[in-house]
């Protein structure tokens, strides 16, 4: 069945209905697997494709749970079952899967179980934004740190935290979890349940046609885990299709991380670590476009909204967006970000009195400023944007996009003599020259260092360059490796512990703020 629309139900609680087709392919699976469960459960069962599904795959086990919050969904499944004669064993469950007590509904079952579903395709930001109350208990699950939890990365799937706790009821139990799902979701879960050590026998990928069968453009799949008693498996078969029977990848744990590739990186290995010398940053956070990213019109600058405004130039910096970086293209029609502090949290009334007309413009536009939702706005001063730093007014850059599908990494140099900064969708290194910043290029583009990467990054995630794997990567390691050691010392040295805001060369900026250092 295909959602015609997104409509709020569809959003808030993740409702798409497994079709039948989809549901018998899935129980195919699990019989070409060779399992037999006593227990079947099916905690969010929707109108019960794969729970009617199971019952006929599967008619020797002596008990079928299906629960679910929405009751007109239990009628329909009830109503189904009493049509086909399916009721011998089964109970159905009118209950919210965030507060019903598992442990005492599995104590009595038999194993080996199985637990079978489509769980929610709904994020927590997204039910945030509907105000929605079908959220788990709030825990820091993920072990996010406070920063990266408040710029948006404690954000998650529904359907992974529920994963997670299938995978708890099964620790020290026999049986196998078989769910549709996010592919990005599957190989989380995967490598927590691997970090955690658990008795995993057998752990499968099957991709799905999330287009064809929900309408959803994501990359999908049926992710299936075994587990056994004292049995510890690191390794995931991806299959292209429900139907394939010879794996085209094998997945693989190594060092606290899912390879894509364990052989390549085992070989680059000695390339992995902190390169005390090169931290990846993001470009800057702002959340409010209209107000802070500005384009030229003669002697005046125009915003998101058309309207021109006189400013003073100092805190304008030319800007190049990811789609800008991805596509190469670093010159032509320029646009300009106001960059209101020099770090994070730096008091940014000091404006009033050296720009008095950017002052005044973020005063005009205080209210739009005010709605930005992130938290990590609030207890800050007015007009506060977030990843800046030093780094932010290095004179050159080796920058890429982490929207974009491929290692297209661009070196950045000074427009009309301002270092350009990026929004927070591009990743760069920043390099004081740009001999430095054409040497770590090269470094980048080198086979050693595609090859690295590569292992890692899964191409079909809709983010899949992220600034944790760049940072994986030592620059002095891969430069060692390459016979380029000395170089890379050399530079090293040469540029010394350079001070990246000393060398904005719009004098009037560092006059203006004199009075204003720490």
């Amino acid at each position: 069945m295909k959602p015609s629309r997104k409509t709020k139900q569809t959003w808030e609680f993740g409702d798409f209905q497994t079709p039948d087709s989809l549901a018998i392919q899935v129980t195919d699976v699990l019989q070409r697997l060779n399992f037999h469960p006593l227990s079947v459960i099916e905690p969010t069962c929707g109108r019960g494709s794969l729970f009617v599904s199971a019952i006929k795959t599967y008619p020797d086990a002596s008990r079928y749970i299906g629960v679910d919050i929405n009751a007109l969904h239990l009628k329909s499944l009830k109503d189904r079952l009493d049509e086909e004669g399916l009721t011998h064993g089964v109970d159905l469950l009118h209950a919210d899967f965030f507060s019903i007590d598992w442990n005492s509904l599995l104590v009595d079952l038999r194993e080996p179980f199985l637990i079978i579903g489509n769980p929610p395709w709904v994020t927590s930001s997204e039910l945030s934004l509907l105000r929605s109350s079908n959220l788990p208990e709030k825990s820091n699950f993920q072990k996010r740190n406070g920063v990266e939890a408040i710029t948006g990365k404690s954000n998650f799937d529904i359907s992974e935290w529920m994963l997670l706790q299938h995978l708890a009821w099964m620790q020290n139990k026999t049986g196998m979890i078989a769910m549709l799902c996010k592919t990005a979701v599957a190989r989380k879960v995967l490598t927590q349940a691997w970090q955690k050590h658990l008795p995993i026998s057998l752990a499968h990928i099957y991709k799905i046609n999330a287009k064809k069968y929900f309408n959803a453009a994501v990359d999908a799949c049926l992710f299936v885990v075994q587990f056994t008693a004292s049995s510890e498996s690191r390794e995931c078969m991806v299959f292209d299709t429900m139907t394939a029977q010879i794996p085209v990848t094998t997945l693989g744990c190594l060092d606290n991380m899912l390879l894509s590739n364990v052989t390549t990186y085992k070989q680059l290995r000695c390339l992995r670590g902190e390169d005390k010398n090169y931290t990846w940053r993001s470009g800057i956070k702002h959340d409010c476009a209209r107000v802070m990213e500005l384009s030229r019109a003669e002697a005046a600058f125009v915003n998101g909204g058309g309207d021109k405004y006189a400013l003073e130039e100092d805190f304008l910096y030319p800007l190049l967006k990811s789609s800008d970086i991805s596509n190469g293209r670093i010159a032509g029609r320029l646009k300009y970000m106001l960059v209101t502090q020099r770090y994070v949290g730096e008091d940014t009334s000091r404006l009033s009195s050296i720009a008095p007309k950017t002052w005044s413009y973020l005063q005009a536009n205080r209210e739009a400023l005010a709605k930005r939702g992130s938290s990590i706005y609030k207890k800050r001063p007015d007009f506060s944007i977030f990843g800046v730093g030093d780094y932010t007014f290095a004179p050159w850059k080796v920058a890429i996009s982490g929207f974009y599908k491929r290692l297209n990494y661009v070196v950045v140099a000074p427009i009309d003599d301002r270092p350009v900064v990026f929004d927070d969708t591009v990743y760069f290194l920043a390099c004081a020259s740009e001999r430095e910043a054409t040497f770590v290029y090269k470094l980048l583009n080198s086979d050693e260092a595609k090859r690295f990467f590569n292992t890692m990054i899964f191409w079909e995630d809709k983010r899949p360059i992220t600034i944790e794997i760049l940072k994986r990567l030592s620059l002095q390691s891969l430069a060692r490796l390459l016979g380029r050691e000395a170089e890379y010392e050399e530079i090293i040295k040469e540029r010394g512990r350079p001070d990246y805001t000393a060398q904005v060369t719009q004098l009037r900026l560092l006059e203006h703020c004199r009075g204003y250092e720490d």
